[in-house]
């Protein structure tokens, strides 16, 4: 099966590695190109490997939830993170890699969030979520990895790689940036 380039205005590609760096420039009036369109409305799913979220953040993850739940299903799911115990954190990195991958189905648009992705922009974002509902997939995903990052099978399986800040962040504060990036 051959793997053809998926590219959108907002200038994610599928290929990550050949569009980092600055984002693609936005339209002079900074909306996206779906605003006052109707949109078919796909499921959503943001995984997340880590450990029990705080209480603050669960908080703030399910009110962003109901406010989305207006618009499309969203499912959160966590992913405990080091599911072998181990110290060694090659091990850890294949064993959350191997847990997500079996969280993907084929037919999900996969969007990883790497320190290493493409910058975007909110307008960006919303023309991300409005070209995957394009692409005949049934569901968007969003991988988000633990304190090692993701593997390199989810790296690999990715339709799109994008970063929320030029800093790292945890994944709960990752998990809240984008929940609200899904909402705006």
């Amino acid at each position: 099966m051959a793997v053809s380039p998926w590219s959108c205005r907002c200038g994610v590609s599928r290929f990550p590695g050949k569009s980092r760096g600055a984002p693609a420039p936005s339209s002079p009036d900074k909306r996206s190109k779906y605003s006052a369109q109707s949109v078919r409305a796909m499921p959503m799913r943001v995984l997340t490997v880590g450990k029990k979220r705080s209480r603050g953040a669960q908080l703030i993850v399910e009110e962003y939830k109901e406010k989305l739940g207006y618009y499309c299903d969203i499912e959160d799911t966590l992913i405990k993170s080091n599911p072998k115990l181990t110290s060694d954190v090659k091990v850890q990195v294949e064993a959350e890699d191997m847990a997500m991958m079996l969280q993907l189905k084929p037919e999900d648009f996969v969007v990883v969030l790497d320190e290493n992705g493409k910058d975007v922009t909110s307008e960006q974002v919303a023309d991300l979520v409005g070209d995957a509902g394009n692409t005949g997939s049934s569901r968007l995903t969003f991988c988000i990895g633990g304190p090692y990052g993701l593997g390199l099978q989810v790296r690999e399986r990715a339709d799109a790689t994008i970063r929320l800040s030029s800093m790292v962040l945890n994944h709960q504060v990752a998990l809240i940036v984008l929940m609200e990036q899904l909402y705006r």
